[in-house]
């Protein structure tokens, strides 16, 4: 059986991987060329998530993973704040947490070399067809076709190969605005560092603004200590920062920014809104070339809205099918979860215990109640910033009684 994997981000690579590693006959086609050339700055992997690595890629690599993630049990429980960096509230403790936090470019980076040969950079899918007897065809950009026995589309938010199965985008802009960056805690002021502290959390404010700002430290929270080990990108305590702003003329012109210009508009926006200094000194002192724009994409909510096509030897996972904004924290690992499904479901297929076609129906029956699962997670945060201006975050929604105080209290203030 020849697979063709379109596209190189997170669940291609790992669905590349296993294959890989139980024998099948894979190529991944993918446009960038270089792999650390990756938007978004880390990822969180649960339990389920690093079950399913565990399945898809050698042990080996699982303890270069882990001996480069940040464990969120040795992390303070998360916080809330207001926009003039007044205490709201508390999340419950991590201490019990079996999630990991990992650089997104190091996790490619570890899937890539997973992947080997079978990656084919800067080979971009232009276009998709069928041979006369029915193979799945794919063109590539510089005009050659390969033909496979199944052809799975991991080309992300505006997959061409999902767009080919449903007729149509996937997908479609969820109303906010996201900005991102990254900073050195040893950057900030001494009691900007004492009140972040190793924690992640949540600064939020009347009008949709709100600031999430993440704890990474894959050194002195490391998982597994093996510093030989060691491939992650980031060196000691770091802040990752996102900012959300409702979907406005004036977000869509800052999209265009890039850099220090990109950083003041977006401290400018947040000054205007009454945000203190303080809070937005993990945005000021940023590497200006970490700063980074991006429009949140949703899918439906609903499960029978995704992969709304009859199951054929053309399919898709991840963000092709289910994207999902980042305010759930879960789109990676649900695109890794895709991926181990669909590698058992061939594993089936190869012993002679299913068809492909039947083994695809299968995959896609799990992936659709899988997305529609976090999809919903997501989306209750995002409908929170647009419906109510009072965001509460992925950081903070577990934390029920003293999020439900914070928001009383924000509420009490407009």
């Amino acid at each position: 059986m020849r697979i063709i994997v379109a596209g190189g981000g997170i669940g291609g690579l790992a669905l590349a991987a296993g294959l890989r590693r139980h024998g099948f006959d894979v190529a991944v086609f993918e446009r960038d060329t270089d792999v650390t050339a990756t938007g978004g700055y880390h990822i969180t992997l649960d339990g389920r998530a690093q079950a399913a690595l565990r399945r898809l890629v050698p042990p080996e690599t699982v303890e270069r993973l882990l001996a480069s993630s940040s464990a969120l049990r040795f992390r303070d429980p998360d916080a809330l704040w207001d926009r003039r960096g007044r205490l709201l509230g508390y999340g419950p403790s991590l201490a019990g947490s079996p999630s990991v936090d990992i650089d997104r470019i190091t996790l490619r980076t570890l899937l890539a070399d997973a992947v080997g040969d079978d990656l084919r950079l800067g080979r971009t899918v232009t276009g998709i067809g069928r041979t006369e007897n029915g193979t799945p065809q794919v063109v590539l950009a510089d005009g050659s076709s390969r033909q496979c026995d199944l052809l799975v589309g991991a080309d992300g938010t505006h997959s061409l190969v999902a767009r080919h199965l449903a007729g149509g985008p996937t997908s479609k802009p969820a109303g906010i605005i996201g900005f991102s960056g990254r900073t050195v805690a040893e950057d900030l002021s001494p009691p900007e560092r004492r009140r972040l502290g190793p924690r992640s959390g949540m600064a939020i404010a009347p009008r949709g603004a709100s600031l999430y700002i993440g704890f990474l430290d894959p050194v002195g929270n490391a998982v597994l200590d093996l510093p030989d080990r060691r491939a992650a990108i980031t060196g000691g305590p770091t802040y990752i920062w996102g900012a959300m702003f409702p979907e406005s003329a004036e977000t869509d012109s800052m999209r265009g920014l890039r850099g220090d210009g990109l950083r003041d508009a977006l401290l400018a926006r947040f000054r205007r809104q009454g945000w203190a200094e303080r809070s937005l000194e993990v945005i000021a002192k940023a590497d200006p070339g970490s700063v980074a724009a991006y429009r949140f994409n949703a899918a439906s909510t609903r499960a029978q809205d995704l992969a709304p096509w009859p199951a054929g030897r053309v399919t898709a996972l991840g963000d092709a099918v289910h994207a999902t904004p980042p305010t759930a924290g879960m789109g990676a690992g649900a695109a890794i979860c895709d991926a181990a499904d669909l590698l058992e479901h061939l594993r089936e297929v190869a012993d002679g215990t299913s068809t492909l076609v039947v083994a695809v129906s299968r995959f896609e029956a799990a992936m659709r109640v899988r997305g529609g699962e976090i999809l919903t997670l997501a989306m209750r945060t995002v409908r929170l910033i647009l419906a109510t201006d009072t965001p509460l975050g992925a950081a903070v929604t577990t934390a029920a009684t003293p999020v439900a105080a914070a928001v009383s209290r924000i509420r009490r203030r407009r």
